[in-house]
């Protein structure tokens, strides 16, 4: 009996110890990137921005002609559909500017006309020195976008028309801003639109 009650306290002590050791929590894993930004933001203007953009305005237009005046609107389910396909991803294409550690452009990439436009290397210490205005161009792109998927899911033509000129003047003040800040007339152009804007307001 006296070799029994010695040996209680050892098995007390181990099964105390062995329920220690599976409560402990798992090392955590390595962390791995949230996101593995490959394209460059010249990348995703040129295959994502700029076509579905185009696409958007040309899925509503009036054109004059010797025939008159001729209306062209998605009028089928499918061509409503297909539009909302180019709402959806130039929408989505402002979050993919936001993705931390994505690049303007590739190593030596140059600009086409030096005379107006700023370099990359320029392009993307602007945005690294003000990443708060980076981010509220690209929603404004994002939000106006919005009302255009708003419009094609109300299958409202004259909504949609209206739209693009939101979606015009996201894309032209991140382009006055970051691309071509020293094209002048430009310059003027879009700040007496968008003075007449808030005066209709």
């Amino acid at each position: 009996m006296r070799i029994i009650f010695l040996m209680l306290p050892v098995t007390v002590l181990l099964l105390l110890a062995g329920s220690c050791t599976a409560e402990q929590p798992a090392a955590p894993a390595a962390s791995q990137p949230e996101f593995k930004p490959t394209a460059t933001v010249k990348d995703i203007m040129d295959s994502i921005v700029d076509p579905n953009a185009d696409l958007i305005w040309e899925s509503v237009a009036s054109t004059v002609s010797d025939k008159g005046i001729e209306d062209k609107m998605p009028k089928t389910d499918e061509e409503w559909a297909q539009v909302r396909r180019y709402a959806i991803a130039l929408m989505e294409s402002a979050n993919l500017l936001l993705v931390p550690g994505r690049q303007i452009a590739k190593p030596g990439d140059k600009a086409e006309d030096s005379n107006i436009e700023l370099e990359p290397e320029e392009i993307q210490a602007i945005v690294d020195n003000d990443r708060a205005t980076w981010m509220e161009r690209a929603l404004v792109l994002h939000d106006n976008t919005l009302v255009a998927l708003k419009a094609i899911e109300a299958k409202d033509a004259q909504a949609l028309l209206f739209s693009g000129d939101g979606i015009d003047q996201a894309c032209e003040g991140c382009h006055i801003k970051y691309w071509y800040p020293k094209d002048s007339e430009a310059v003027r152009l879009y700040e007496e639109r968008m003075k007449e804007a808030a005066e209709a307001k």
